[in-house]
């Protein structure tokens, strides 16, 4: 049977209305896909208090978490991932990202150009409809 991971992604928005996206490098699983920064839940977190802690380890910086924005499953070649998505402001610092090979700020219209990981798209396709 495939295991089954709880992972959390953050949509960081900016003044700007522009959407912090980062590329998985080389040494990553599903490497050279985007995908909205965050990671695993550990045990006795939150999905918020989890994004919270993996944005400050990987990206050096402080969110504050808002709405839920998707709740995906996806069926990878050796695991199931669940992915919550969700709205962040950044709140102390900027990104800087310690383990992804890039990281670009990218305006809704132009998200679906990126090639995100599949567990990612259904927010993608859901952000880059909205309004601002």
């Amino acid at each position: 049977m495939k295991k089954t991971v709880h992972v959390v992604g953050a949509i960081i928005e900016n003044e700007k209305n522009e959407i912090f996206c980062a590329l998985r490098s080389p040494e990553m699983s599903l490497a050279n896909y985007w995908e909205f920064p965050g990671g695993k839940i550990e045990v006795g977190e939150t999905p918020e208090q989890a994004l919270k802690r993996e944005i400050q380890e990987e990206f050096t910086c402080t969110i504050r978490v808002g709405e839920k924005v998707e709740d995906t499953t996806y069926e990878y070649e050796r695991v199931i991932v669940r992915l919550e998505t969700y709205k962040a402001k950044l709140v102390d610092g900027q990104p800087n990202a310690l383990e992804h090979s890039a990281t670009e700020w990218v305006s809704r219209d132009k998200l679906t150009q990126l090639n995100f990981a599949p567990a990612d798209i259904p927010a993608v396709e859901k952000i880059s409809k909205e309004e601002k």
